[in-house]
């Protein structure tokens, strides 16, 4: 099952926020039980790229690629979170191939980085296959169902 990659929409903010409400990713990611999808998707410049990905007509994934201004704009954080339902169906390497294109291919970026939960291990090994490598940990960087958790700083440059 192959997912489609496309730009995001604004008729997608709400399954973006319904993403957002898994159990999975709120556990690894900064989503929050009270994320609306208002909130969501107008939070976004022209900086910051944002796919998603579709099976069958549904969003069940998305990324973004968000580029620093001034002094860092040869750089970019980059966010990914997939619906629990479809974790393991090639969604998160689709988006991360398709972010990783634009990043290279089109912006001209030097350095992306990311943060990842320590705990969200399949997530770090698939970052690690495409160049990632980690930089550093951030001692109870996140707080979530009533725990704290370290977070893993990770970068490719290029």
């Amino acid at each position: 099952m192959n997912p489609t990659i496309r730009a995001i929409r604004p008729e997608d903010a709400a399954a973006i926020v319904d993403i957002r409400r898994q159990p999975l990713v709120m556990r690894f990611t900064p989503a929050m039980p009270s994320d609306r999808p208002r909130d969501f998707y107008g939070s976004w410049g022209p900086n910051d790229h944002v796919m998603v990905a579709e099976i069958d007509g549904r969003v069940v994934g998305y990324a973004g690629l968000h580029v620093r201004d001034a002094k860092r704009r040869h750089s970019a954080w980059l966010g990914i979170a997939v619906h629990d339902e479809f974790h393991g169906r090639g969604c998160g390497v689709a988006l991360m191939k398709a972010l990783l294109d634009l990043a290279d291919h089109w912006i001209g970026l030097v350095r992306v980085d990311l943060e990842a939960s320590a705990e969200n291990e399949k997530a770090i090994e698939m970052y690690r296959r495409f160049g990632f490598v980690e930089e550093g940990r951030q001692k109870k960087a996140y707080f979530a169902e009533g725990v704290y958790g370290d977070a893993v700083l990770m970068a490719r440059v290029r």
